[in-house]
């Protein structure tokens, strides 16, 4: 039974459906790998050594490959070579579960000191883990069903019942559930009845090295932009729920009014297909040419941190039209390069963008409210103000601070677990 009051020694991260190795931006891969990327390197900095389990997607990858020093990820086979759908992978989770705990029993006793489990599919392994292990579980849901179903884009699909199921056992059974923002600490109590005990906010961080203001007019140049464009960004994964089209329609509306030169506008979507956007990989491209503006819409695959930087910096205003965000990683990194962020008055994007100070919350996603909101942004002097505002409010997150955060509430989740261990040892 573990009973340390110190940091772990070693812990092992779960991510059964999405590898921290990914790019970012396409199939599943998104903000979460970029959170367990981040918080893994910088525990093994601090002296926790890392293990993340995530499943095999091809015959290719080596069983073990290392992320950065301390930190190991381990690919797990469960099921064919090959990325399957997030709702077929409920039937992997035995073979998947069965591989972590075999690596585990082929070391010493004790080997790993906590599990701490992302995404619901993550959770119910690790609760096996957690009674097998006698350890803690800490669980990050990162989304959740009933938040998504309740603001679901228009035809989308709903997050099947199993998974509303899955993640409220994951909830009831974990000793600690990491929030990331206050919201999603109260969507966990009031719509999953949490233990308020058990419930932490860790608001996730920014890469502030990365992500740096800079010369606009050289990452426009890197990118075959004119100096003098007017430049909308979208970054991240084309699907429903991250809305792209919004933008798209809010540009059309923008030149129907003929509030903006034609010739020095373009449109940056910058990310490849996910989710139920796999359906139609090319239904945003042809909603360009429907809308008769294909000509202004420029399409990039997902970027690395570097390229994706100098994306930000070339912006004017990035665009974050999202149904719901738990958190919002675009948003903030956006504005840790100094680029105004005009987002969804929804989710963790309220705590992301200061209204009136970094950016623009819009409340809603019509054509016109988003019209209106990038035209109040063609402004100079507001977006100086804004990109000024948006370096200081980026400062206040780094993934620094995350992980301390993270380990506190690692230790706190381990006197909780040996106090309901003692007490039911007592009542025994």
């Amino acid at each position: 039974m573990t009973v340390w009051l110190r940091p772990p020694r070693r812990v092992a991260l779960l991510s059964v459906h999405t590898s921290p190795l990914e790019q970012p931006g396409t199939g599943d891969a998104g903000g979460m790998n970029v959170y367990i990327a981040q918080t893994a390197t910088r525990m093994a900095e601090r002296g926790i050594e890392v293990d993340v389990f995530t499943r095999a997607t091809s015959s290719e990858l080596p069983p073990v490959e290392e992320l950065a020093p301390g930190v190991l990820v381990r690919h797990v086979e469960a099921g064919p070579f090959e990325v399957l759908d997030r709702n077929e992978l409920p039937a992997q989770l035995c073979a998947f579960t069965a591989s972590v705990l075999r690596t585990e029993a082929n070391n010493e006793p004790g080997f790993y000191d906590l599990v701490h489990s992302h995404y619901w599919l993550s959770g119910q392994v690790g609760w096996l883990a957690r009674d097998r292990w006698g350890v803690p579980l800490v669980h990050t849901a990162h989304t959740l069903a009933k938040v998504k179903n309740a603001a679901l884009a228009e035809g989308d699909t709903p997050e099947p019942r199993t998974r509303e199921i899955g993640e409220q056992q994951v909830v009831d059974q974990a000793d600690s559930l990491v929030a990331n923002t206050e919201m999603e600490a109260g969507d966990l109590l009031g719509r999953y009845d949490a233990d308020p005990d058990k419930v932490f906010t860790v608001f996730p961080g920014v890469d502030l090295e990365q992500f740096t203001p800079g010369s606009q007019l050289a990452a426009r140049s890197s990118l075959g932009i004119a100096p003098d464009a007017t430049v909308y960004a979208f970054v991240g994964r084309i699907q429903p729920l991250k809305a792209p089209d919004v933008l798209l329609y809010a540009a059309a509306e923008l030149l129907a009014r003929g509030g903006i030169d034609r010739s020095k506008l373009v449109v940056l979507i910058v990310g490849g297909p996910s989710g139920t956007g796999l359906e139609q990989p090319r239904a945003l491209q042809e909603l360009a040419v429907s809308l008769g503006i294909a000509d202004v819409v420029r399409f990039l695959q997902p970027l690395p941190g570097p390229a994706l930087a100098e994306v930000y910096r070339a912006a004017d205003v990035v665009v974050v039209p999202s149904h719901n965000e738990s958190f919002g990683l675009v948003a903030l990194e956006a504005q840790a390069c100094g680029t105004p962020v005009a987002a969804t008055d929804v989710g963790g994007l309220r705590v992301v963008v200061d209204d009136g100070v970094s950016g623009l919350l819009v409340p809603g996603h019509s054509r016109e409210l988003w019209a209106d909101a990038l035209t109040r942004l063609n402004s100079q002097d507001l977006r100086d103000r804004l990109s000024r505002g948006a370096v200081r409010h980026a400062r206040g997150f780094s993934w620094d601070r995350t992980t301390d955060e993270l380990v506190g509430a690692y230790m706190r989740a381990a006197v909780a677990f040996r106090e309901v261990h003692e007490r039911t040892e007592v009542a025994s």
